[in-house]
C-alpha cells in the first residue's frame, strides 16, 4: 500500500535494495498481510534486474512517475543508519558493529526471543514445539554434540544473555565462561545468571575472541551465532584463537549461518548485478554492520587449516525459517510495546530483517550449519564415541 504519491518512485529509484526497504522503513509504504512473501516479491524484482535491458526499461518507467520533495532525500530521514568508521573487522570497530545490534535495548529483545533470550535458531523435533521447548532442545543439542559433563570447563564465544551458558551449567555441571563485546548484553547476562543462583559456575566477560590464549585451557569451546560477525578475511584468525584456548583432547561446536548464494559459480552478469542491486547492503547498514556470510566449504577450510578436525555437520536450515517466524509472530503481537521502546522506524527495520531472513531460509538463498570440530591429542584420539547415537538418543524426552 503506498502512503505518498512519489512512494513508487523512491521505491524503485535507484533500482536497488536500499531503495526498496527504504520506502518500507520511512513509512512511504505499508505491507499487508505476510511480510514474508513481501520479501519474497522484493528477491523476484531483483531476479528481473539481472537484465540490462529490464534496468533500462524500469528506470524510464520510474522516471515517468511523481518526484520527491528534496528534504525527503536528506539521510536524516534514517538516523538508524551503520556510520562505522576505519578498517573493518579491527577490535574497535567490531565492537561499534556488535554494540550497533545488541545494544538496541534488552527490553527490546525480551518481547519477543524465548524465555531464555536465545538469539539464535531453535530446534524443533515437531511443527507444534512452542519457541520456548524448540529453544530448550537446541541449547541441549549443543550440550550433546560437545559431550558436556560435570566439571568441564566450557566457554561461550559471543553468549548473548547468557542462555547457554546458564543451561549448561543447570544440566550438565559445568563451570562456564561466555564473553561477548556488548555492555548491555553482559549486564543482563550477569544479572539473570544471580537470580538463577548460578554465580559459582557461570561468569560473562567483556572480551575479544583475538585475545584468547593457551593459558585459558577450555575442555569445550561453543559459539553460535558468532561466526557471522568474523568475516571471511578473519576466518583463519578466529579459529586459531579457538583451537588456542581449547585444551588438546577437546572439542569444538560452531554454529552460524552461511551463504548458499556464494558458494554458486558467478557469471559477470551476476557480478555487475550484485554491485548495482546493492545486495546485501540492508543488512549491512540497518541490522548487522560488517556482517558477511561466507560459503561453508570457507568455514570448513579455515577451521580444518587451523588444526581442527572436522567430526560433524548438520544443517538447521528449516529450523531457523521456523524460528524466524516465531519471532516476527510475537513481533507482531508486541508491536505497540516495540515501537514504543525503539520507535516505528527500528520496529520496521527488525520486522523486514526478520521476515526476509525467513524467505532466504525457506528458499534455500541461505542455511545455518553446525559443525563439531575435535583438536586431536598428541596421539590423535578424539575421544568421541564411534557413532552419533548418544546425540540423538531422547533428545526430545530429555527436556
Amino acid at each position: 500500500m503506498l502512503n505518498r504519491p512519489a512512494a513508487l518512485r523512491r521505491m524503485l529509484l535507484p533500482p536497488n535494495e536500499v531503495s526498496l526497504v527504504e520506502s518500507y522503513i520511512s513509512g512511504d509504504v505499508d505491507v499487508e498481510g505476510s511480510m514474508e512473501a513481501a520479501a519474497g516479491l522484493a528477491d523476484a524484482i531483483g531476479n528481473r534486474l539481472h537484465s540490462p535491458v529490464g534496468v533500462a526499461k524500469l528506470i524510464r518507467l520510474v522516471l515517468r512517475l511523481p518526484g520527491q520533495a528534496a528534504d525527503d532525500l536528506n539521510d536524516a530521514r534514517f538516523p538508524e543508519r551503520a556510520r562505522n568508521l576505519g578498517p573493518r573487522h579491527t577490535p574497535v570497530r567490531d565492537a561499534a558493529a556488535v554494540r550497533f545490534h545488541y545494544d538496541v535495548g534488552n527490553n527490546f529483545y525480551k518481547l519477543w526471543l524465548d524465555r531464555r533470550m536465545v538469539y539464535s535458531c531453535a530446534y524443533f523435533h515437531s511443527a507444534d514445539d512452542s519457541l520456548d521447548v524448540a529453544q530448550e532442545a537446541k541449547l541441549d543439542l549443543i550440550c550433546r554434540k560437545l559431550r558436556l559433563k560435570p566439571g568441564d570447563r566450557l566457554l561461550d564465544i559471543g553468549c548473548g544473555w547468557g542462555g547457554l551458558i546458564m543451561y549448561a551449567a543447570e544440566r550438565y555441571g559445568v563451570d562456564a565462561t561466555g564473553i561477548t563485546l556488548s555492555e548491555n548484553q553482559a549486564s543482563l547476562a550477569r544479572e539473570r545468571i544471580d537470580q538463577a543462583g548460578l554465580g559459582e559456575r557461570c561468569r560473562v566477560a567483556i572480551r575479544d575472541y583475538r585475545t584468547l590464549t593457551a593459558d585459558d585451557g577450555y575442555d569445550k569451546i561453543a559459539s553460535v551465532g558468532m561466526i557471522e560477525h568474523v568475516g571471511l578475511s578473519h576466518l583463519p584468525v578466529y579459529f586459531a584463537s579457538a583451537f588456542r584456548a581449547l585444551k588438546a583432547g577437546g572439542l569444538f561446536l560452531n554454529h552460524g549461518i552461511v551463504s548458499l548464494r556464494e558458494a554458486r559459480p558467478k557469471s559477470i552478469r551476476d557480478k555487475i548485478f550484485a554491485k548495482l542491486w546493492k545486495a546485501d547492503s540492508f543488512i549491512d547498514t540497518y541490522v548487522f554492520p560488517d556482517g558477511k556470510l561466507t560459503a561453508s566449504a570457507d568455514v570448513i577450510a579455515a577451521a580444518e587449516a587451523s588444526g581442527f578436525e572436522v567430526r560433524d555437520v548438520e544443517s538447521l536450515r528449516e529450523h531457523y525459517a521456523m524460528t524466524l517466524r516465531h519471532w516476527v509472530r510475537s513481533l507482531d503481537e508486541k508491536s505497540r510495546e516495540a515501537i514504543g521502546i525503539v520507535g516505528n522506524h527500528t520496529y520496521r527495520v527488525w520486522k523486514l530483517y526478520m521476515a526476509g531472513s525467513a524467505h532466504a531460509f525457506a528458499t534455500a538463498g541461505i542455511n545455518v550449519i553446525q559443525t563439531l570440530l575435535a583438536k586431536p591429542d598428541a596421539a590423535g584420539r578424539s575421544n568421541l564415541p564411534l557413532t552419533r547415537d548418544d546425540i540423538y538418543d531422547g533428545l526430545a524426552t530429555n527436556l
